[in-house]
C-alpha cells in the first residue's frame, strides 16, 4: 500500500511567491559576499515616518495594548479607514463594514475565501500579482486569466472579458494602479469596465493598495466612486504598506457589505484573532494625519521611474511602456529571446533572470509569476545609485 502524503492536496497546489523567492535569494547572496543588487522587492525602500513610529512607542508603553481586541480590529482604527476612505474616495462607510487585517494580504485571503464556493470562476486580468490565483486555488475556486498586452497598456475591457464569462463566474478581481505594470485605469475606463460587472452581475474585489503612487498628474479613480450601484456586490481592500512605508507592520483592511463582512469577521475570529494593537495604533496616527509624508517618497519614485524607463529603452530587444504607478516597470523582453549570452540561449523570461542573477548579478522577477511569460518585473523601489548600477549591469550584459 503506498502511503499517503502528510500534505493536503489543497495546500499542495499552492505555489510559493515568486516575488518573495527572488527577494530572499537576493538577500541570501547579497549576506554570503555577492554584491547582488535586487529589483525584487515590493517595498519602498523609505523608514517609516517618525510621527508614526512615535505613535507605537507611546502605545507599547500603554497597559491596554498588551490586551485582546475585537477580532475585526480597534474602533479607534475602523473609524480612521472610514474617515481616510471618505477623505481619498468620497465614499461613506461605517466602521462596522470595516475589517482590519494582517496587510493586504490578508484581506484579499479574507475577500476570496469569503466569496469564493468550489469550482466559481474568478476572473484576473493579466498580468496579474502572484498572490490572487493561488488564493483563488486555496478557496476551491478556479482561477480565470484574461490576458492583456502592452499594446492596450495592460488593461482589460470589457470586450475582452465577455468571452470569459461563464454561468459559474462570481468574482473579478480589479486592481488601479496595478502590480506588476503599473498601469492606471482612466475615469472613463473604470466606468464602463464597472458597468459592465454590473450588467454581468459579477461580484468585485477592488485591490487599492497603490492608490496614491500615482505620476503625471494621473490619478486613480475607485470604482465605487465611478459606479456606486456596484456597492453591494464589491470588498474593497487596501493598507498602509505601500503609501506610509509600513510594509512590516502588517496593518491592511477589506471594506464589505453586510453579508460578507459578517462572514469573513466569523472566518477572522478563528484564523488569527485580532492584529497587533501596537500596529493599529500606529496605523490610526499614519490615517488620521495628512499625505504629505508620501511627497518625498513619491517623489524619489517618479525620479527612479523614469531614470529606469530610459535605461531599459535602451536595451535592444526591450520595450518598456512608462508605468502611471505603483513602483515597477514590466518591459515585454522576448525581443531578447532566441539570443545566446555567454553560453545561455535564452528562450524564456526564466532564462533572462537566471542569466542575469548569475552573469550580472542583478535580481530581476520573470514574467512567468505574473502569467506574463516574456516580461520581467523590476522595481524601482531602490536607492537611486543602486538602480542605476543594476541597470548598467544589465545593459552592460545584454549590449556587450
Amino acid at each position: 500500500m503506498s502511503q499517503k502524503s502528510p500534505i493536503s492536496s489543497r495546500i499542495a497546489q499552492v505555489e510559493e511567491s515568486a516575488t518573495l523567492a527572488i527577494d530572499a535569494k537576493a538577500k541570501s547572496l547579497k549576506a554570503s559576499g555577492v554584491d547582488v543588487i535586487g529589483f525584487g522587492a515590493g517595498e519602498p525602500d523609505f523608514p517609516t515616518p517618525e510621527f508614526i513610529v512615535e505613535a507605537a512607542i507611546k502605545a507599547a508603553q500603554d497597559p491596554k495594548n498588551h490586551k485582546y481586541t475585537p477580532a475585526i480590529g480597534l474602533l479607534e482604527l475602523r473609524e480612521a479607514i472610514s474617515l481616510k476612505t471618505r477623505r481619498d474616495s468620497g465614499l461613506e462607510f461605517s466602521p462596522n463594514q470595516i475589517i482590519v487585517t494582517n496587510g493586504g494580504k490578508h484581506a484579499i485571503f479574507n475577500t476570496i475565501m469569503t466569496l469564493v464556493d468550489e469550482g466559481d470562476e474568478v476572473l484576473i486580468p493579466s498580468p496579474y500579482w502572484t498572490t490572487y490565483p493561488e488564493l483563488v486555488k486555496l478557496a476551491g475556486g478556479v482561477p480565470v486569466a484574461v490576458p492583456t498586452s502592452i499594446r492596450e497598456g495592460y488593461k482589460v475591457t470589457p470586450q475582452a472579458l465577455e468571452p470569459y464569462i461563464t454561468e459559474r463566474t462570481k468574482l473579478f478581481i480589479h486592481v488601479s494602479p496595478s502590480n506588476p505594470t503599473g498601469a492606471v485605469y482612466s475615469p472613463e475606463e473604470t466606468f464602463d469596465l464597472g458597468r459592465f460587472l454590473l450588467d454581468k452581475g459579477l461580484w468585485v474585489m477592488t485591490d487599492e493598495i497603490y492608490e496614491h503612487l500615482t505620476y503625471d498628474e494621473v490619478k486613480s479613480t475607485p470604482i465605487l466612486s465611478s459606479v456606486p450601484e456596484l456597492t453591494e456586490r464589491t470588498v474593497i481592500v487596501n493598507g498602509v504598506a505601500k503609501t506610509y512605508a509600513m510594509t512590516g507592520w502588517r496593518i491592511g483592511w477589506m471594506i464589505s457589505p453586510p453579508q460578507v463582512h459578517k462572514a469573513a469577521s466569523n472566518l477572522q475570529s478563528q484564523v488569527t484573532s485580532n492584529i497587533s494593537n501596537i500596529s493599529q495604533r500606529a496605523a490610526v496616527a499614519a490615517l488620521l494625519a495628512d499625505l504629505s509624508c508620501l511627497d518625498e517618497m513619491r517623489t524619489a519614485f517618479d525620479r527612479r521611474r523614469k531614470t529606469m524607463v530610459a535605461m531599459l529603452s535602451e536595451i535592444d530587444g526591450f520595450n518598456t511602456l512608462e508605468p502611471e504607478g505603483a513602483f515597477y516597470v514590466f518591459p515585454d523582453v522576448s525581443g531578447v529571446f532566441g539570443r545566446s549570452i555567454g553560453d545561455t540561449k535564452v528562450t524564456s523570461s526564466m532564462d533572462l533572470t537566471e542569466v542575469i542573477l548569475e552573469q550580472a548579478e542583478v535580481a530581476v522577477v520573470p514574467g512567468e509569476a505574473f502569467g506574463a511569460p516574456g516580461h520581467l518585473r523590476l522595481s524601482y523601489a531602490l536607492a537611486d545609485s543602486a538602480l542605476v548600477e543594476g541597470l548598467e549591469r544589465i545593459q552592460k550584459l545584454l549590449q556587450g
